[in-house]
């Protein structure tokens, strides 16, 4: 089970009710916020974890659904172009085959969705450039690595898939 945790913001946009008390792996959960990118309306992702960065836009009011379509969509393209194995990409989607609405639960990784959405305009062409980009800045909370670098690592490990 993959566990969105939207901010109070998107869960009014999406229009809907988080349940309550929901635990999963670190690696299988994502805090989810809104915010304006070259004047349109996209949704980041940012993994508890690793802080891996996945942003998606063409989201309207309510259309929960299309988000977590378009969320697992995006990961799995991004993932494919950064080279992670296909079966470790088809491992991980598996396990999101229940995706959980919940809400927020962490500052620290709140603090890095901010970091990740300081920009509110830019030149890339591409959604999967940005994403490149934006997953190779280093953070503190995960000892100065890139994302990517750790969320590559961690995917390979099955342990990271357990709450235990």
């Amino acid at each position: 089970m993959i566990i969105l945790r939207l901010t109070k913001d998107l869960m009014k946009d999406m229009k809907t009710i988080p349940v309550e008390d929901v635990h999963a792996a670190s690696l299988l959960s994502w805090h989810v916020n809104i915010y304006n990118l070259n004047k349109r309306k996209h949704i980041v992702f940012v993994n508890d974890l690793t802080r891996l960065a996945i942003i998606i836009d063409g989201i309207r009011t309510g259309q929960i659904d299309r988000l977590k379509d378009k969320f697992m969509l995006t990961l799995r393209e991004y993932l494919l172009r950064e080279g992670v194995n296909e079966s470790l990409i088809n491992t991980y989607i598996a396990h999101g085959t229940e995706v959980v609405i919940s809400k927020t639960n962490n500052r620290s990784v709140l603090g890095t969705m901010k970091e990740v959405t300081w920009f509110i305009e830019d030149d890339f062409i591409d959604n999967i450039e940005r994403l490149k980009w934006l997953n190779r800045m280093i953070h503190k909370p995960i000892d100065y690595k890139e994302p990517i670098v750790l969320f590559k690592e961690l995917i390979k490990d099955h342990r990271n898939y357990t709450t235990e």
